[in-house]
């Protein structure tokens, strides 16, 4: 028993307890041999006020070198004690198997001082040991000439004092080889079954797992095989795979290695650097390959293999801080009068300084440091940069770095690369101290940190080829230091495992972890949000029109997003998947034994196809199918000839029209018979089709042709599946939460209680609970073991107001947040050390707690949690105070309010709140349109974003984060016949900016410009001009890469995800700002002359805020602004569309295509009865056409030249109906309450003399 200060190790049964000034006190513990501790157990000093409440557990095999055990979550705290007499027991997860252990207090009694009592549990541990110097490897020789095997487990532990190396090796004639090494102190396994492939060709796949194995301590590894199903284990770490090729057998020539891989016919030469560490317990399968090693067996041959491990004195010392870390050794200059100076050291960090010393000329000083992950040498004060080296250190590996001097040159060395060598200009001060990952804070010798203090570990300090011993500094005998642990490297690898969901890169520094979500279409601190919207009904109520959009059908969930088209219709908006086969297709020569065979590939995976059919209210899928002397099926036994294959891989023989079983065909066997049949395939348990199956076709003029339309979808079950509560006991329970590590929670709720528990989930301690704490405030709490969080989120109006309201509660191993409507978010960062997972075991209750106490009253709807949304109307069917559905005019899937506006409960009907929607109106429909000349420009200024949020209830910083998705959703409508010109311009306070423009030729450019220093991604839909008169609708939607021209059906991908970060303004019309390319300034100075419409940012529409709060300084208006009703023109005249090649008119024009529609209906029935045309028939259909084309262009140049004729007056009402109007609005917008557009729908009220609306 050995304490830090050994001459106050107390040897009676009060316990140990260090002198007050022991600067670092630790109780060390020597068990005389290895031993496998499974527990340990603590109390306090006896008699007295002395105990420790909390400590870290290191172990060692020399005394020298130790290692921190971590609990299962990455835990290095281990809870002690609350007095002096209690016994705090601690089972750890997986055993220790070591001979010194070293308990280290971090916290004790603050009345009192550290006293501690311990005991240790577990076994004698036996092993058998083999030590490998680098050169040295074992060689199992089989008893035959190969080993061919279909199951293999192979076991060992090592320890190394390398990072490369190879552990094991095995090989066959014919291709098949296995090989186990390290690299880059990562264990990496190579395992090919296939004969065909070469081994080390570039086609083979490693498997990697772990890091920092060349910390000289034991790490265990199994691999485990059987046929092509591998298992590897690294410590606590198993990663699954499947092996490539056809073979599943094994087949190994001779012998397998052990430590390296020797070249045939040449002892003592190795194919590849072998390993330099010792193993112990290695089995093969069985047999233990080390016993028979030191039996000197004859099927091992051991060459230059020592049966004892060999323990090197290579001591590291940890600089714990980035800011106040460093240890200073005296320089003393050599007899030459220059210094060399040697170390290791290794880090995540990408900066700190890791060496300063004095230059005899004050103030220069000359630092060795990491910047941006690179090493440079300067001479400081006069910044002359010598070194800077591309070669990233901040790896976490060991590197080497030397630095020497001779007269006034000095030279650097960093590992194996070539030396730089640069003028010092001065020679180094004599007697000056060298200091070591940082400078003092009291700035001794004119030292300060250029950046950060080195964090990271350091070892092997060599000045003047003399080594350190850091025994003496610890001892305060040479030199000084602060925030160092000595004789233990603290590197901790926060990557493993990976915590970066749905593919998300992991990086770290010294006290996190990162991911970077580039590319995976999702977002977060951990990548677990969808950048995607669920469905195309999300996308309808955000405000979106019809187009393609990538949906996320299962949200945070794995299945990844996909692409669909969105066709928004005014009662249904129906999701349109495609498939690789839509032409009609012909059949002939087809048999029951020789089928045609046709399957379907969906822009979709069957997973993402599944959940999008289950999240659905109906599905349908249209199918043609037309025969010519082929059957269904055979008419003697009813044996099916042809079928489909549903999306489980079901046979179907029923087809549209009947139920599922039934066998039906409406084709005749005559010859004649070759009728389109048209079927609509609805049960969609069944749907899509995934293959088609013809096997009656061979016979003489027999054929089929068949057509499988897109699979069709509308509705989402979910978006408005509710539930009412109302007894204040009553409660929805659902199984246990499983949300270990990662949990995000959403859900809209509507009340008139004060408060409420909206959900509950808890464990033996663990809990997560959302609650509306009061009328005005949302609390998201949880406990996942290092104590209470607590985030809340206050409102300015009340939330108990009968409106619905949205919350969104995520916790994370980064962080937790808390969202409400669209109130500043509430976010807290996790702790670097500390439990990671939640874990819960009761069920999960909904609108209430298993006490019955703080029930919520009111409705809940769209419960989603990690992606899957919670059925509460089934299960409120079967539960006593609680009711399926929510009463009140804004609780179903009808749009009663159009455009992005919101629908508000009243008591005796409903209003719009049309304040984010770029329109007006009772329902949020009329357009909001204005006229600009040259020099008209509207600037609206965003407000800036909260910067900081505390939350005192959590130690964590805490800051506002706006939300993180790259998205944009621009809209509007305008006309002109002026290019080039500027439309539309977004920018930043960053100079990041979006642009609309007109080119020189008229044709609309779309230029984001989202990096400073990169060129703008820029896009021209169409090379025809716009600039033609006539009304173009605009409508762009952006979800990360990915641009949509929604009204020309048009996909996009920008070089870059990155988030429009701090808007500033928006622009319509003339700009004036010199931070944009050439091409834009030039549209920009050239302004908009015509009409713009229907404006929409986001949830902003400058437009209209530009005509309704022209006294706000958010907005301002320069130049010359007429309101226009040219966007009504778009619903009562012709409507151009982008592309240019639809024209819709109304009344006689539809008549029209009437007319030739059932002319030509009448032609195809004719010459499907088989009656030729004569050409007296001909002339008749065409002087028929002729006519009908004469009568309705006389009718609408009539109602054209009728319709100028009234514009005049039209207009005049028009702008006197919108003053009204917009008066009203602002007499709306100047309610205190939710200063917002209403639009009252009210069967009590009078006072929309023209838009009066009535609901019975």
């Amino acid at each position: 028993l050995v304490g830090s200060d050994s001459t106050n190790c107390t040897q009676h049964s009060g316990g140990w307890s260090p002198q007050v000034t022991d600067r670092h006190p630790w109780l060390q513990l020597d068990l005389r041999d290895r031993i496998e501790v499974t527990a340990v157990a603590t109390q306090g000093r006896y008699g007295g006020s002395d105990w420790v409440s909390g400590y870290l557990l290191l172990f060692s095999d020399t005394g020298r070198a130790w290692k921190q055990y971590r609990q299962e979550d990455g835990v290095g705290r281990f809870v002690g004690n609350v007095n002096a007499d209690g016994v705090v027991h601690h089972k750890l997860s997986h055993s220790i198997r070591s001979r010194f252990l070293r308990f280290v207090p971090l916290d004790w009694n603050p009345s009192g001082w550290v006293g501690l009592r311990v005991e240790v549990y577990g076994c004698a541990y036996k092993s058998d040991v083999a030590d490998f110097d680098g050169r040295s490897s074992l060689l199992y020789r089989f008893n035959q000439k190969s080993m061919s095997t279909v199951k293999d487990v192979i076991s060992l532990r090592f320890k190394s004092r390398q990072a490369e190396g190879v552990l094991l090796h095995g090989e066959g004639q014919r291709g098949n080889y296995i090989t186990l090494e390290l690299h880059r102190a990562r264990l990496a396994l190579y395992l090919n079954l296939d004969d065909t492939r070469l081994r080390f060709s570039s086609g083979r796949v490693a498997v990697t797992l772990s890091s920092l194995l060349d910390d000289q301590h034991w790490h265990s590894v199994l691999i485990e095989r059987f046929q092509k199903q591998v298992n590897l284990t690294v410590d606590t770490h198993t990663q699954h795979f499947r092996t490539k090729g056809e073979g599943d057998s094994l087949e190994v020539d001779y012998e397998l290695s052990f430590g390296g891989i020797p070249l045939p016919g040449k002892p003592g030469t190795f194919l590849r650097k072998n390993f330099h560490g010792c193993m112990e317990n290695l089995y093969y399968n069985g047999i233990n390959i080390i016993d028979l090693a030191k039996r000197r067996k004859p099927q091992i041959y051991s060459g230059n293999v020592t049966f004892s491990c060999s323990e090197p004195q290579l001591v590291s010392t940890t600089f714990l801080s980035s800011s106040s870390s460093f240890l200073s050794l005296p320089a003393t200059l050599s007899a030459s009068g220059g210094f060399a100076v040697r170390f290791q050291f290794r880090t995540w960090n990408p900066d700190g300084l890791l060496l300063s010393t004095r230059l005899a000329l004050e103030p220069q000083r000359l630092e060795l440091q990491i910047k941006i992950g690179g090493v440079s040498l300067k001479r400081a004060q006069k910044q002359h940069l010598a070194v800077s080296t591309g070669y990233r250190v901040n790896d976490g590996l060991w590197h080497s770095a030397s630095l020497s001097s001779r007269g006034l040159q000095v030279t650097m060395t960093l590992d194996n690369e070539p030396s730089s060598t640069m003028e010092l200009g001065d020679h180094m001060e004599a007697g000056d101290s060298l200091y070591f990952g940082g400078c003092p804070s009291l700035n001794v010798s004119g030292c300060e940190n250029p950046t950060l203090a080195f964090q990271g570990c350091m070892r092997l300090f060599s000045i003047n080829s003399q080594p350190m011993d850091l025994n003496l500094v610890h001892q305060g005998r040479l030199g000084d230091y602060k925030e160092l642990q000595f004789d233990t490297c603290s590197i901790h690898d926060r990557c493993l495992p990976n915590f970066c969901e749905h593919g998300g890169q992991c990086s770290q520094s010294w006290s996190c972890f990162y991911c970077d979500c580039s590319g995976t279409g999702y977002t977060g601190a951990t990548c677990h949000n969808s950048i995607y919207e669920a469905s195309c009904e999300a996308y309808r109520l955000t405000g979106s029109s019809s187009g393609y959009f990538s949906i996320d059908p299962d949200g945070s969930g794995p299945l990844g997003p996909t692409q669909v088209y969105c066709n928004m219709t005014e009662n249904k908006v129906w999701t349109v998947v495609t498939h690789n086969s839509t032409d009609p297709v012909r059949v002939q020569g087809s048999t029951l034994q020789k089928p045609y065979i046709m399957k379907f590939n969906y822009s979709a995976s069957p997973e993402q196809l599944m959940a999008l059919v289950s999240g659905s209210e109906q599905c349908q899928q249209e199918v043609m199918y037309s025969c010519r002397k082929s059957r269904l099926f055979n008419t003697r036994d009813g044996s099916p000839l042809s079928w489909w294959v549903d999306q489980g891989g079901e046979r179907r023989t029923y087809w549209g029209g009947f139920l599922p079983g039934v066998q039906q065909c409406s084709c005749s066997l005559e010859e004649n018979c070759m009728d389109m049949n048209y079927f609509l395939l609805s049960y969609k348990e069944h749907l899509p089709v995934s293959e088609i199956v013809i096997g009656d076709t061979n016979r003489t003029g027999s054929e089929a042709l068949y057509r499988i339309g897109p699979l069709r979808c509308y509705g989402d079950k979910s978006v408005w599946n509710a539930a009412s509560f109302y007894q204040e006991s009553s409660y929805l329970h659902f199984p246990t939460l499983r949300a270990e590590l990662s949990a995000d929670i959403s859900f809209y709720f509507k009340t008139s209680a004060p408060s409420g528990v909206f959900l509950e989930n808890v464990g033996l301690k663990d809990f997560i609970r959302v609650e509306l704490s009061s009328p005005v405030a949302v609390t998201f709490s949880f406990d996942v073991g290092n104590g209470p969080v607590v985030l809340a989120i206050k409102s300015h109006v009340p939330l108990n107001d009968r409106q619905w309201h949205y919350v969104r509660a995520e916790r994370s191993v980064k962080e937790a947040s808390l969202q409400v409507d669209q109130l500043p978010l509430r976010f807290l960062e996790a702790p670097s050390e500390g439990h990671l997972r939640l874990r819960l075991n009761s069920q999960l209750f909904v609108g209430g707690t298993a006490a019955r106490q703080r029930g919520f009253l009111g409705c809940i709807r769209t419960l989603t949690i990690n992606g899957v949304t919670f059925n509460l109307e089934e299960r409120a069917k079967m539960t006593p105070g609680v009711s399926a559905g929510c009463p009140g005019h804004c609780s179903g899937s009808s749009s009663l309010c159009h455009n992005s506006g919101r629908c508000i409960e009243k008591n005796s009907g409903y209003v719009c709140d049309c304040s984010q929607s770029a329109y007006g109106g009772p329902s949020c429909k009329e357009e909001v349109s204005v006229s600009f000349n040259r020099e008209s420009s509207v600037t609206y200024t965003f407000q800036e974003p909260f910067s900081v949020i505390q939350n005192r209830s959590f130690q964590a910083s805490s800051v506002y984060r706006g939300n993180s998705r790259a998205r944009e959703n621009m809209a509007f409508i305008f006309m002109t016949t002026q290019s080039p010109a500027m439309l539309l311009t977004v920018s930043t306070f960053s100079q990041q900016y979006i642009a609309v423009i007109l080119a020189r030729n008229g044709s609309i450019q779309i230029w984001y410009h989202l990096h400073v220093d990169r060129r703008p991604d820029v896009f021209t839909p169409r090379p025809s001009s716009l600039a033609d008169g006539h009304l173009h609708r605009i409508r762009i939607h952006r979800e990360g890469k990915d641009v949509y021209l929604q009204d020309m059906n048009l996909k996009y991908s920008l070089s870059s995800d990155t988030e429009f970060i701090s808007i500033k303004s928006l622009t319509l019309g003339k700009v004036t700002v010199d931070t944009m390319d050439e091409e834009v300034m030039q549209a920009g100075s050239k302004g908009f002359i015509g009409c713009l419409s229907s404006v929409q940012f986001n949830h902003m529409a400058p437009l209209k805020a530009a005509l309704l709060k022209r006294a706000s300084s958010l907005v301002r208006v320069r130049g010359h602004l007429v309101e226009s009703n040219c966007g009504a023109l778009a619903d009562s005249t012709i409507f151009h569309s982008q592309s240019g090649e639809e024209c819709r008119m109304y009344s006689d024009y539809t008549v029209f295509l009437w007319t030739i529609k059932h002319f030509h209906t009448l032609s195809n029935t004719l010459q499907s009865n088989g009656c030729p045309c004569s050409p007296a028939g001909v002339v008749s259909a065409v002087v028929f056409i002729t006519l009908c084309v004469v009568v309705v262009m006389t009718r609408f140049l009539y109602q054209h030249r009728q319709a100028q004729r009234d514009a005049s007056i039209k207009e005049k009402e028009h702008r006197t109906n919108l003053e009204t109007a917009y008066r009203r609005e602002a007499a709306y917008q100047a309610e205190p309450a939710y200063r917002t557009e209403f639009h009252l729908h009210d069967s009590h009220s009078s006072t929309l003399n023209d838009n009066r609306e009535y609901y019975i």
